[in-house]
């Protein structure tokens, strides 16, 4: 980069204070022996408050905590999930580790979360559960899948590791649910590092999945080292949860920070042939990547945009691949809107501290690729 190149803009980086600093090193250096849980035990408690839920366990990853939800719901070989085609492998991976099989269908072209349509159309005997992934802080439309899950016998379960800051009609993303998981990762509005917790209302459905989460020992089993059943380990770490710490007392300033920027980036944008991250009536987005989905038939060419913003020094993030193009579910049936949205769609910079400046900068390439620059 030479003196007269711009400061790069990432895509996303985390906010970190000297309260973050300050109780990781107070981890480092006294969480250990009798107090290698205090931080995650803390953590625990601060995330069930700040979500409203029963219980929380802290997890490695968004991912651990998926899995060991499935796991605690008993789903494994010959059981059917149904989740949405656009998505990350994170979402499906856990399904398919526990030997079940993922079923993909569409999703709505305006919240690109799962559609209920779809979902009630792919039900068979086989299915256990429904697997909602709110999407880059979209929420999926929970009161027609919950409907459809209580119809059909079903679990209805949330992958919110998008979603923190996010609301449905007074109720926070992941608390819906049978479970919630949530991911900490680096990227994320909420970070530890990388993380994840899971959350239920459900006191049995806890036991079970705590015990899954400690090698299968049981809470209260008199005999150390006494598992019961084969269990996992996804646990989360003293000085990950002291970060975490950290993060959850700001948490309300780490999701306005979000919204700040996204409202910049709409503001900026209006009049462009395009779709933003949408907010519904009774919702509150949590924006925790705002996106861009150009009109079909606008000429969008993401190619070029990605590029021009490699020339000036700025992180482009594509749109999230439909599952079933990747080749390990290349036998999945192909879905018109997943197709169609991917192909159209690009994740703008968004971090903290994002400034107006650095915003203009994103603004008037987006312009230009759309012919307005």
């Amino acid at each position: 980069m030479n003196a007269t190149t711009p400061g790069r803009i990432f895509y996303t980086k985390p906010s970190i204070t000297e309260l973050e600093v300050r109780y990781a090193a107070d981890a480092a250096a006294n969480g250990w022996g009798e107090h290698c849980y205090d931080y995650i035990l803390r953590f625990e408690q601060q995330f069930r408050e700040h979500l409203g839920s029963r219980h929380a366990i802290a997890a490695s990853s968004g991912t651990g905590a998926i899995e060991l939800g499935l796991a605690g719901l008993g789903i494994g070989p010959g059981d059917e999930v149904i989740l949405g085609d656009i998505n990350w492998i994170a979402s499906a991976a856990p399904i398919v580790h526990l030997g079940a099989s993922p079923v993909l269908v569409d999703v709505r072209p305006d919240t690109w979360c799962l559609d209920p349509a779809a979902v009630e159309a792919a039900i068979t005997p086989r299915t256990r559960a429904i697997l909602a992934v709110h999407l880059y802080g979209n929420l999926c439309d929970m009161d027609a899948l919950s409907a459809i899950a209580q119809r059909h016998g079903l679990a209805l379960v949330e992958d919110a590791a998008e979603a923190i800051g996010s609301v449905w009609h007074g109720r926070r993303a992941g608390s819906m649910g049978a479970f919630g998981a949530f991911s900490f990762h680096g990227t994320k509005t909420v970070t530890t590092g990388e993380g994840g917790v899971f959350v239920t209302d459900d006191d049995a459905l806890y036991e079970r999945v705590l015990t899954l989460s400690n090698h299968g020992r049981a809470r209260g089993e008199a005999r150390q080292f006494w598992p019961e059943r084969i269990g996992f380990k996804f646990k989360m770490s003293n000085l990950q949860a002291a970060i975490g710490c950290a993060q959850l007392e700001r948490i309300d300033t780490l999701v306005a920070g979000k919204r700040r920027v996204f409202e910049y980036y709409r503001n900026a944008l209006a009049g462009l042939p395009l779709a933003l991250n949408p907010e519904p009536a009774g919702t509150r987005n949590g924006y925790w990547m705002p996106t861009l989905v150009a009109d079909p038939g606008s000429g969008f060419d993401r190619q070029r945009l990605l590029g021009r913003f490699a020339e000036e020094n700025i992180d482009g993030r594509v749109f999230f691949w439909p599952l079933s193009s990747l080749p390990m579910f290349a036998g999945q049936p192909r879905h018109a809107i997943s197709d169609s949205l991917s192909g159209r769609a690009l994740n703008l910079p968004s971090y903290h501290d994002l400034s107006s400046a650095d915003m203009d900068r994103v603004v008037r390439l987006v312009r230009e690729a759309f012919g307005d620059g």
